[in-house]
């Protein structure tokens, strides 16, 4: 008996031990991962040292800075709160719980811990802002309580996703959306890209087109786009692929010009500071300003307005912040100019009902107003990027809780011009969830290489379970099709084929894609998702990696077997070819530097052959595919003889790819 007790209590020991062990391991990865900025990835593993109860007010805590720094406001003040409980003595917990509850509209609680707050010992960073909030409090309690004339509505092209900063060129909305097929590791969505869809009434849009291939990094955030009156020059805001110096998001600036229809390749403007975060540009009416948002050195706070004058040669001049009758202790974004003169712009450092808000700022005796544009257009979540048509009607974007997704956008108008503020009857919305449906949809467009629609495109959506196709449709004149019914937690595969170009599976997942019924305010809802396709030509020498989203395959040092994780993209080869059954292909393989040029020429050759070899024994015919090794004459970095590199930059270079030798 002894023995067995024994037994069982180094057996429980061994076991609590190793629960502990896997808590530290998953807490470490948390900070890492919170270090990096990918707070998506940070919050699942702190949530599992959180449940393993190790160190639980710190996770807690973390888990919180995660959701803040990925502004995700009402998430953040629920593990706030969970970090008082269990003990948290961070110095500023309760001034940004404060902010989370002013974003959940309950202001006098978030008041309390401001009191709180300063009564103890507050940090720089946050005392001035903290007693402003306070100052702020009655007026924003009075803007609580006052409602505008002016009415709003969804655009049909919100999803799941965010959608934001609205733009009208052409008769067609600009807008920037989460669409890409890369996840973004700081808030978990896909990376932003720049899309356009005709505008059919103010509400209603066709089917969404990526803007212009030349300005798409997959792996990148590319957004906020401002246009000069004639359309011709942009500016927009592109980052997000690695760090600062002092660890922040790098954004800056691009410019792009339209020539003969076609986007030039985006080059950086030189007012953006290489070590700051600038976006959300905007032109003046005259196209002879740009204003921005940056949080360079010498500002006001966070983010600051900034303006630079463009001389006749389209140069620009030294960005000057805009004073502090406008920009705040806290963040000033998405300035915009209206026709009339009228300053528009997002900020959470003026009084406000909670997150950024929207205002109007305008020259009146020689100084400058900043008037709160009141409810609806704000409320107490994100609303910004306002963009006015005219006086009385235009765009802005919103992360309400009444909204499909992340962000949209709405359509605004006054209904009543020159009336300010009237009375506001109770909103009659269907609260039970049970007696709410949706129906989703999806639909998109089939594009070329100059982002030009392609007709008659044939379009078959397969049901990834059951390899089944579910429907058949063909694309319209300006390459756009749908709508195909969908259903939530199910994933999907396109086809397209049109006679001349390559044949192409394009993937698409409704499983994380689903709109809690609780947020729908309707008791019948559809929504509709939208994919854009990309259809090239098959042309002798092009590399296919690019067209098909394919990784080149890599190599273990001094090895040419077939790895894992190259075996799944070489199947992807395999499907390409079963396609399109008119094309051959070379497999081009290298290696790195290390090693003399004779070996690593045959050591090259092993691994195309390897490559090779694996597609024939999937069934295509060796007739066409060719293997060819190159050695180390192509390196894809600096890595030559003789040149430090890590073995990560080695790997690189130890790779197969992939491009058309003959088509038939």
């Amino acid at each position: 008996m002894q023995k067995l007790r024994t037994s069982i209590y180094l057996l429980s020991t061994v076991l609590m031990l190793g629960s502990c062990n896997s808590a530290l391991q998953s807490f470490k990865k948390g900070q890492k991962k919170f270090e990096n900025g990918e707070y998506e990835l940070a919050i699942k593993e702190f949530q599992k040292s959180s449940s393993a109860n190790y160190e639980t007010a710190k996770s807690a805590f973390l888990i919180a800075e995660s959701y803040r720094l990925s502004n995700r406001m009402l998430q953040a003040g629920e593990y706030y709160e969970k970090a008082l409980t269990a003990g948290s003595r961070e110095n500023d917990i309760r001034f940004h719980l404060a902010y989370a509850q002013k974003a959940q509209g309950k202001y006098e609680d978030a008041a309390k811990n401001l009191e709180k707050y300063l009564s103890g010992v507050p940090s720089k960073e946050f005392k001035n802002k903290a007693i402003a909030e306070l100052d702020m409090l009655p007026e924003v309690l009075a803007l609580a309580n006052k409602k505008t004339f002016i009415e709003i509505q969804p655009v049909s092209i919100n999803s799941s996703g965010s959608e934001f900063s609205p733009i009208l060129i052409d008769k067609d909305l600009i807008f920037t959306a989460s669409r890409k097929e890369l996840t973004y590791k700081n808030n978990g969505l896909p990376y932003l890209g720049l899309y356009r869809a005709p505008l059919n009434s103010p509400t209603e849009v066709g089917t969404p087109r990526l803007f212009s291939t030349n300005i798409f990094k997959d792996n990148a955030n590319e957004g906020t786009p401002a246009f000069t009156r004639d359309g011709k020059t942009m500016v927009f805001a592109r980052g997000n692929t690695g760090k600062r110096s002092d660890q922040s998001p790098d954004v800056d600036l691009f410019i792009s010009k339209l020539n003969d229809g076609v986007w030039s390749e985006p080059e950086l403007i030189s007012v953006s500071d290489s070590l700051a975060w600038d976006g959300s540009p905007s032109f003046s009416n005259d196209g002879r300003t740009l204003y921005f948002s940056s949080n360079r050195a010498g500002g006001k706070g966070g983010l600051d307005l900034y303006r630079a004058n463009i001389d006749n040669a389209g140069r620009f001049g030294r960005a000057i912040n805009m004073g502090a009758d406008i920009n705040t202790a806290g963040d000033e974004m998405f300035p915009y100019v209206s026709g009339d003169g009228k300053l528009y712009f997002a900020s959470d450092g003026h009084p406000g009902l909670g997150g950024l808000d929207l205002y109007m700022a305008t020259r009146k005796n020689g100084e400058i107003q900043v008037e709160h544009l009141g409810l609806p257009l704000n409320s107490r979540f994100d609303d910004f990027g306002l963009v006015a048509i005219d006086s009385t009607k235009g765009y802005f974007a919103s992360n309400r809780d009444s909204g499909k997704g992340d962000d949209d956008i709405y359509y605004y108008e006054n209904t009543q011009p020159g009336k300010k503020y009237q009375e506001t009857p109770p909103v009659i919305v269907q609260k039970d969830p049970a007696k709410k449906t949706i129906r989703y949809f999806l639909a998109g467009i089939v594009s070329n290489v100059k982002n030009e629609g392609i007709d008659s495109v044939r379009v078959a959506i397969l049901d990834n379970e059951s390899q089944q196709a579910l429907e058949e449709v063909f694309t319209k004149a300006d390459g756009s099709f749908g709508k195909i019914r969908v259903e939530a937690g199910k994933s999907y595969t396109l086809v397209t084929d049109k006679k001349g170009y390559f044949i192409k599976r394009e993937p698409f997942t409704m499983i994380g894609k689903e709109i809690p019924l609780e947020k729908l305010t309707k008791a019948e809802n559809d929504t509709t998702y939208y994919v854009n396709i990309s259809l090239d030509k098959p042309e002798v020498g092009i590399e296919i990696t690019k067209l098909f989203h394919i990784a080149p395959i890599y190599y273990d040092l001094d090895k040419s077997n077939i790895r894992n994780d190259a075996s799944v993209e070489l199947d992807k080869i395999v499907q390409i070819l079963q396609d399109n059954p008119n094309i051959k292909l070379e497999l081009g393989s290298h290696t790195d530097s290390r090693a003399s040029t004779d070996y690593n020429q045959k050591l090259s050759q092993r691994r195309a052959d390897s490559a090779v070899e694996y597609i024939i024994s999937k069934g295509i015919s060796r007739a066409r595919i060719v293997a060819k090794g190159y050695g180390e004459s192509q390196l894809v970095n600096k890595c030559a003889d003789g040149v430090e590199c890590t073995e990560e930059e080695h790997q690189m270079n130890r790779r197969t790819e992939f491009k058309v030798l003959e088509v038939k």
